[in-house]
């Protein structure tokens, strides 16, 4: 057990600003030099062995949650959403075009902004579309982020013609003070009347997302939340902790600094729910995910599958995830793309040639190695030294190096060597971005500003 002492000092030292780490090298990092040609060419590549996980963005919300990171923007008319779903549908037709029809589509996410403010008859021929355009696997997962304020009996329909397979909640904190002052209203009672509708309409997967380190939360209201949340028993749980980053979103000015926790807080509360969630008899997956020990994310976590991508924890083993729509970003082989983020651009791009990207960045040999190491520690908090050299005989010494070196001139004992294996120690757990970003070669280039890293 460690001190209090202890633990602040290292609080101190290792929770700085460091990426999230869904993917290596961070969207800081992507250029201009890959653009719709590179992309075309790097999805005319992928062949029929390829499997396929996708993921289609809706920027649209009927409320701006203060909170929010996501690339979103508030509408109450439905026109801009009709006129975004025409170029959406011409991308996925575009992208579906060249890509081998025998790759098979194993997953596909709903997210956004407000997936649920789809009219139901939309909902329905955006699935169509997608159908029309790739073949999914019939044990395919199609999950969608839903907002219990935009629900209705059609829409649950609606959800439930689509095929959905699992739904994921944003609870946040049921606390009143702390939700009015976050801009998102969502009783208990409207959170269980979701989940038992999914349920009754065949859902075998409930995710709900907690935050710690809220404006106006404290230890009360955050066990309070938990213990709510655990009533409703979802599948799996992910405890974020709330990214306040003003200078990118400014809508997140709206919450009174003077009111956030400070590290010391945020870093109790998150123990605290950590703690209440693995009573319950959640098993602990990454560095923010809960899951029960029969959920296909526990099992893949105990059995070394566990992988990270823009999505969070995944046991997905797709060799590529293509995004659509404004801001997506996409995952292949050959490297990371992202669309144009601004709605408008996005459509008259998409509209035009069917591909909208604007960025990205292509993958070298190093590249490639330092994201194996990084994912491992994110997903296991360690790494293998033998799979390190039969990936990559070449470059792998150099990083071997690096991590024998960070171990043996740590004096707080985050990390250690085992035999061949770089190990994160029970205490250097919590801060696992932080040390992931010893092995970030980019990071000392000062591009892009992080959220704290606990």
């Amino acid at each position: 057990m460690i001190g209090v002492d202890m633990q602040n000092s290292l609080l101190a030292k290792y929770s700085g600003s460091v990426p999230r780490y869904t993917s290596y090298p961070t969207a800081p990092h992507f250029h201009g030099d890959v653009q719709c040609g590179k992309y075309a060419q790097w999805l005319s590549e992928l062949g029929s062995q390829h499997d396929l996980s996708l993921y289609v963005h809706i920027p649209y919300c009927d409320r701006l949650c203060w909170f929010c990171a996501c690339h979103t923007k508030h509408t109450l008319k439905y026109e801009p959403i009709e006129t975004y779903l025409v170029s959406l549908k011409k991308e996925i037709a575009k992208v579906g075009s060249l890509v081998s029809r025998g790759a098979k589509v194993s997953a596909l996410h709903f997210g956004g902004g407000s997936p649920t403010m789809l009219r139901p008859h939309d909902l329905v021929d955006l699935m169509k579309a997608f159908r029309a355009a790739f073949d999914f696997r019939n044990d395919a997962e199609i999950s969608v982020e839903m907002d219990p304020n935009d629900l209705d009996e059609a829409r649950y329909d609606a959800l439930a013609a689509i095929g959905m397979t699992r739904a994921s909640l944003g609870v946040q904190d049921f606390n009143p003070k702390v939700q009015k002052t976050i801009n998102r209203v969502q009783t208990f009672e409207q959170t269980k009347s979701v989940v038992d509708a999914v349920r009754g309409r065949g859902v075998h997967s409930v995710n709900c997302d907690i935050l710690y380190g809220l404006p106006y939360q404290t230890m009360a209201t955050l066990e309070a939340t938990v213990n709510d949340i655990v009533s409703l028993s979802p599948d799996r749980i992910a405890l974020f902790g709330y990214a306040h980053v003003p200078w990118m979103k400014k809508h997140q000015t709206m919450i009174p600094e003077e009111a956030l926790p400070d590290v010391e807080a945020r870093f109790a509360q998150m123990t605290q729910a950590a703690d209440m969630l693995v009573e319950a008899g959640y098993e602990p997956i990454g560095i923010d995910h809960f899951a029960k020990p029969d959920d296909r994310l526990a099992v893949a976590a105990r059995q070394g599958r566990l992988r990270r991508n823009f999505q969070g924890y995944t046991d997905d083993t797709a060799e590529a995830l293509i995004g659509f729509g404004a801001s997506s970003i996409g995952q292949l082989p050959q490297g990371y793309v992202q669309n144009m983020p601004a709605t408008g651009e996005y459509q008259r791009m998409a509209d035009a040639e069917g591909l909208a990207v604007v960025r990205g960045i292509e993958l070298s040999d190093d590249d490639r190695l330092r994201a194996h190491v990084i994912e491992e520690i994110m997903c296991r908090f360690a790494f293998s030294f033998e799979t390190v050299r039969e990936g990559f005989p070449r470059l792998g010494e150099t990083v071997i190096a690096e991590a024998r070196q960070y171990a043996a001139s740590n004096p707080d004992a985050i990390c250690e060597i085992v035999g061949e294996e770089f190990r994160l120690t029970e205490a250097g757990k919590p801060f696992a971005r932080s040390v992931a970003a010893v092995f970030d070669s980019y990071l000392a280039t000062g591009k892009g500003r992080h959220s704290i890293a606990v």
